[in-house]
């Protein structure tokens, strides 16, 4: 592990995760080994790391809650034999607390060097949209939504947590920022049509608004469900550079280094999360 305070080298983990658990795992794994070995001390994967599957009943036939997930603990395991934190960034999961009807979970797990779980996150905002040309997504059918933010300190750089559609939310981000949040963790599935509109303008707002370090790892190409992802994994500075960019959707890592004094920089100049204010809103008719 690297000492409290010192760079650090990021990795995030590009897929096209399909419909065979077993097999996503292995592939996860494979770029993980990677990740580990080109010298990554924190590595993320992307939103469903483990299943990408929009038929709803087929993916709840083919779900184990949370205890009977095979392959938490093989990133478990990852994490221990590399010996770096390893964010996974959502694994779809059984959920335990179901309010009207059975639903999944889509949880992100983050990992400590030992192999610990120390922290998990359930994405807090719904997909659920209608887009040009047909194309409609309505998350919440299907899975149970998170209702906690949440910002992990670790001796490399407190993490703040999020996934995928969060990152249209930017008080979450603002919120996690002012705890403490040093870098914000975007894994995600984007679809190609709003990732060509979005993905990187979002992110990097993102980053310049709170003075923090993005870590996006994506899913990326047709999967086996029909489904279409961006892909373009990034990792983006707190002054706004792309430090990293994967430049298609195909599987693979991308690397940055990570000083958390840059964002302590970035703040100083720019120290907008220290002068935010409340206000009042009056809406005037005439």
């Amino acid at each position: 592990m690297t000492g409290e305070g010192k760079p650090f080298c990021a990795a995030c983990v590009q897929m096209r995760s399909g419909l065979d658990r077993a097999r996503n795992v292995a592939d996860a794994l494979s770029l993980i080994d990677e990740a580990a070995t080109r010298g990554a001390q924190f590595i993320a994967t992307p939103e469903m790391t483990n299943v990408v599957d929009r038929k709803g009943a087929r993916l709840l036939a083919s779900l184990p809650n949370e205890d009977g997930l095979e392959e938490i603990a093989a990133f478990a395991a990852a994490a221990k034999r590399h010996r770096v934190w390893l964010l996974i960034g959502s694994l779809a999961v059984k959920a335990v607390a179901m309010k009207g009807g059975e639903k999944a979970a889509n949880r992100s797990f983050l990992f400590r060097p030992d192999g610990e779980i120390v922290a998990r996150y359930d994405k807090l905002h719904m997909f659920d949209v209608d887009l040009p040309g047909g194309e409609s997504w309505k998350e919440s059918k299907l899975y149970e939504a998170g209702d906690a933010a949440k910002v992990v300190m670790t001796p490399l750089a407190n993490l703040g947590l999020s996934i995928c559609y969060d990152v249209r939310f930017p008080h979450l981000y603002r919120v996690l920022s002012q705890a403490g949040a040093e870098v914000l963790c975007v894994p995600a599935a984007f679809t190609r049509q709003t990732g060509v509109a979005h993905w990187k303008t979002l992110l990097s707002a993102r980053a310049i608004e709170n003075g923090a370090f993005i870590v996006a790892p994506a899913q990326g190409g047709v999967h086996e469900d029909g489904r279409e992802t961006y892909g373009h994994s990034m990792i983006i500075g707190p002054w706004g550079d792309v430090l990293a960019e994967a430049d298609n959707n195909a599987p693979g890592i991308i690397l940055a280094e990570i000083d958390r004094q840059a964002v302590a920089e970035a703040r100083q100049r720019i120290p907008n999360l220290a002068l935010e204010r409340d206000f009042e809103i009056f809406i005037i008719n005439q």
